[in-house]
């Protein structure tokens, strides 16, 4: 009976260091800490869902302390509120920002604070109360509502859309039969292909020299080519029978020039074509209208 009551004494003594222990360690990371701390009070526009006491208080990304508190406003149902504990050097200043960082998809919230201006003044009391920030609308977000939300606004665009979806799947199916139904055609098509693409194959170096040989009709970059040289015979050709047909039609007025004139002098005079000399007729009739 004696050696039974030992047992259990070393076994609640044991039990109660470990416990000790857990709670040391527990007051040192959510409530002590080796620094002076500073609280404040924090107002959020809002439901602040995740956010627990204890929640880890950061500023800048570096732990400064915990919550301690949260409560709801008696004045404004709209309002929470969260107390934090913080370490007193932590510069908070009056237009200090205040979000909420939420761990992954397990809705936990930790408060985070970011920094402010330099020149701005210490976050100072006011009415006998804490110093306290206002947080915006947004640092209240839950991200676990949001993606409710956006659930259900998918839910909802699929509700409105039902018979749209529905015509899509059968066209689908629609299609994949008629794929079905003609495996065999599209079977043969991709043969042809293939058989096509092999004979292209086959015969590379030949269709290299037909683009070759069309390379050097055309006369490539340089435009030297049987092509290009054709042309310009056929220019230069061009230019010269201007040139002549230029030359011929300037003899033709000549010449045309000439008939007239010889016509001019037989319709004037023909006796002169059979006689030869004298002068034209119009010549002799002043003479004649003298004598008489």
């Amino acid at each position: 009976m004696e050696t039974r009551a030992n047992y259990v004494l070393v076994g609640a003594f044991t039990l109660a260091v470990i416990m000790g222990a857990f709670g040391f360690v527990y007051w040192f990371h959510h409530v002590g800490g080796t620094g002076e701390r500073a609280l404040y009070r924090i107002v959020f526009q809002g439901p602040i869902g995740g956010l627990r006491t204890g929640a880890t208080v950061s500023f800048n990304g570096i732990r400064v302390g915990e919550v301690t508190e949260l409560t709801l406003d008696p004045k404004d149902p709209r309002q929470a509120l969260a107390m934090i504990s913080v370490d007193k050097n932590t510069p908070v200043r009056a237009d200090t920002e205040v979000t909420l960082d939420y761990q992954g998809l397990t809705g936990i919230a930790a408060l985070s604070l970011k920094g402010g201006a330099a020149g701005a003044a210490p976050l100072a009391a006011k009415d006998g109360q804490l110093p306290t920030l206002s947080a915006s609308s947004s640092a209240s977000q839950d991200l676990m509502q949001a993606a409710r939300d956006a659930i259900r606004r998918i839910d909802t665009f699929i509700a409105d859309n039902e018979k749209s979806f529905k015509n899509s799947v059968r066209n689908i199916e629609s299609f994949t039969d008629v794929l079905s139904r003609n495996s065999d055609k599209i079977d043969a098509s991709i043969r042809n292909v293939e058989t096509f693409t092999g004979a292209l194959a086959r015969n590379s170096e030949k269709i290299d020299r037909i683009m070759a040989g069309m390379d050097n009709m055309i006369g490539g970059p340089e435009g030297k080519g049987a092509i290009p040289d054709a042309a310009l015979a056929i220019k230069n050709a061009a230019d010269n029978l201007d040139k002549k047909i230029d030359g011929l039609v300037s003899d033709g007025r000549r010449t045309l020039g000439v008939i007239e004139r010889t016509v001019k002098n037989f319709d004037e005079n023909p006796t002169r074509l059979i006689f030869g000399g004298g002068r034209p007729a119009n010549a002799a009739q002043p003479r004649r209208q003298q004598q008489q």
